[in-house]
This record gives structure tokens, C-alpha cells and sequence, in this order.
């Protein structure tokens, strides 16, 4: 049974202290990484006001007419970038009550033929509310500051793993998944579902998540035994996603974590980055030392969900499961032929 209580906590300035914090710095991530796969990462570098800004420009998202919202629904982008209502996201085929904004990197999509993969349709360019133009602009600068400081931790994670330090750097190359979303966790009845989002794991590299005052998050540190990550000020809510752990032969550890909803008449927003390999990358199994390859215990795979090696498949995947609507609209061959196959 596992002990621990609380989730570690990182200085990342100490990655370029002198070399005895660095060195302890790397011991502390790796075993952080691998122990629980969770930590809190303070002293990151994201600049405070920009991240008030983005917390402030959040709020006033959610706070437009609904009419507004629908303007940007989900719906309409085969990217799968948008507005989703509180319910509209399944999790383990269950509805997550929370109210979200999806962008990605902004890029224009790719005109395909009948012959290219259908996972190149997620690339393309974000929906923006018309009402907001000030929301574009902070969203775009936070994920270029946070694309650049996730891939500086990226380099370290390969570092404290005795790799080249720039061994991960072409899975996400030049066009690496730039993944955002603004959540907002309306409050719930204590006699109702507590689903704010269900127990899953992450399907990229890294994942940052920026809270608020209000509790909810939970991670799962031993079979059934879950441990809350309250909000700590300053801090990101780092996560190992499954691409790590599929590169490190699961040596590295994505852990399952939940979202409970807040009390009635209150609510939480968080705002969660995700970086990612680029669409077209396959993940290999990487040599780590001997000394780190024989605590590799294999990556773990939901056999309703199975992790795919292929990067841009894994990614489709994993988005026509939660919003079966935008695949139905937009991908209805391939959700038709995947259950076809299923038979």
C-alpha cells in the first residue's frame, strides 16, 4: 500500500542553480516522475501577470451569453477546438460537468487526399469568440511562454534518465501538440454525480495544470487510494502523460487522476496546458541505462483504450471517445470502421 500523503514539490530554478541543486534537482524529478508521476513545479518562470491575465480572461469567457459561447461550440471545428456545455465531454463513456474552451497550436489545416492519415484533420486553426479579441492574444503568449518552459523540463526529464538531453526533442520537433483548455467546474449537490471530470490519464508528454483557491483535483497513488493536490499558489500541478510512459518501457509513470466537483454555489477554474509529439511522430522504446531499465515495469494499457505507438492515431483516438457529436459530424467513416472492426 502506497504512503504517500501529499504530492512532491519542485524548484525548477534549481535546474540552473550551481551544480549541487541541479544534481538534486534531477534526483528529485526523476523520483518524483517515477513514484507518483505527479508533483507541484514552483519558480517556473510564466510570468505572474500573465497568468493573471489569463485567469482573468477565463472568467470573462464563461461569463459571455451562452448565445456568445455557441458562436464557438465545438461543433463547428473538425479540429476539435471550441466551446463545450458541462456534460457535453464523456470520460469512461460518462459525462464530465464542466464548461470548457479547447485551442490548439494555430496552425492552418492541411488540404488531405483519400490517401493521407484521417489524424492530419486535427491540425488546424483555433475558433475565437468574436466578443473576446483580448482572449486570443493572452492565450497565444501563454502557450508559446509555456510550450518553451514544458520543453525545458522536457530536456531535464531526459537528463535525469542519463539520456542526451535533446533525445525527446524529435518526437515533438517543429510543430509539437500545443494543447489548452479553460475549465470551468460548476458547483454540484453532494447528493449528485461528483464527476467534474472522471478518473483518466493524459496522452502526451507533460501536462501543467494552473488552479485556483478552489480544491477538486485528486490523484490516484495506489489502487482505489486517492490523495487531493489543493491549489499552492505559484505552483503548476505537473503530470507524466502516456507518451513518457511509453518511451521509458513505463519507467516513467502517467498516474490516473479525477476531478470532484465543487460544492453547490461554488465553483473552480483551472486552466491545464498539455504538450505533445507532433501528429506524424511514432514513439520508440528508448535504451535507458541499466541501472533504470530494469525497475521499467512495461507501460500499463486500458484494454477498453489501448495506447497506440502512433502518435496521431493515439491523439484521434482519444478525441472521437470524448466528443462522439464532433465525430460523428466530422469523422463518421472512421468511428463506422472502427466498429466495424470491434465486431
Amino acid at each position: 500500500m502506497s504512503t504517500i500523503n501529499r504530492l512532491p514539490l519542485l524548484d525548477l530554478s534549481h535546474l540552473h542553480g550551481n551544480p549541487e541543486q541541479r544534481r538534486a534537482f534531477l534526483t528529485s524529478l526523476n523520483e518524483a516522475a517515477r513514484d507518483v508521476g505527479f508533483f507541484y513545479l514552483t519558480h517556473h518562470g510564466i510570468p505572474e501577470t500573465l497568468q493573471q491575465q489569463l485567469q482573468q480572461q477565463a472568467h470573462a469567457f464563461f461569463a459571455l451569453p451562452d448565445a456568445e459561447k455557441q458562436r464557438v461550440a465545438m461543433i463547428h471545428s473538425p479540429h476539435f477546438r471550441g466551446y463545450n456545455r458541462a456534460g457535453a465531454e464523456l470520460t469512461r463513456n460518462q459525462p464530465d460537468w464542466r464548461e470548457q474552451f479547447d485551442i490548439g497550436a494555430e496552425r492552418a489545416a492541411l488540404q488531405l487526399t483519400p490517401q493521407d492519415p484521417r489524424w492530419w484533420q486535427l491540425q488546424g486553426p483555433n475558433l475565437w469568440p468574436e466578443a473576446q479579441p483580448a482572449l486570443k492574444t493572452t492565450l497565444l503568449a501563454w502557450q508559446q511562454a509555456m510550450t518553451a518552459m514544458a520543453q525545458q523540463l522536457l530536456r531535464a526529464f531526459a537528463e535525469a534518465l542519463a539520456l542526451a538531453p535533446h533525445t525527446f526533442d524529435a518526437l515533438y520537433g517543429e510543430k509539437p501538440n500545443e494543447h489548452i483548455k479553460l475549465i470551468r467546474y460548476p458547483g454540484q449537490s453532494a447528493q449528485g454525480n461528483q464527476q467534474g471530470v472522471g478518473a483518466h490519464k493524459d496522452s502526451g508528454f507533460l501536462s501543467f495544470l494552473l488552479q485556483d483557491e478552489q480544491a477538486g483535483l485528486q490523484v490516484e497513488v495506489a489502487p482505489d487510494r486517492w490523495i487531493d493536490a489543493p491549489p499552492l499558489p505559484g505552483s503548476f500541478v505537473v503530470n507524466i502523460g502516456e507518451l513518457l510512459e511509453l518511451a521509458t518501457n513505463g519507467y516513467l509513470r502517467a498516474t490516473v487522476h479525477r476531478v470532484v466537483s465543487p460544492p453547490a454555489g461554488q465553483e473552480r477554474l483551472s486552466i491545464a496546458f498539455f504538450l505533445g509529439a507532433q501528429l506524424d511522430a511514432v514513439v520508440p522504446v528508448y535504451q535507458l541505462p541499466a541501472q533504470v531499465a530494469r525497475l521499467a515495469q512495461g507501460p500499463t494499457s486500458d484494454p477498453h483504450n489501448p495506447l497506440l505507438r502512433d502518435v496521431g492515431w493515439n491523439y484521434l483516438k482519444g478525441r472521437l471517445r470524448s466528443h462522439p457529436d464532433v465525430a460523428q459530424r466530422y469523422y463518421a467513416d472512421v468511428v463506422a470502421k472502427a466498429e466495424h472492426a470491434a465486431y
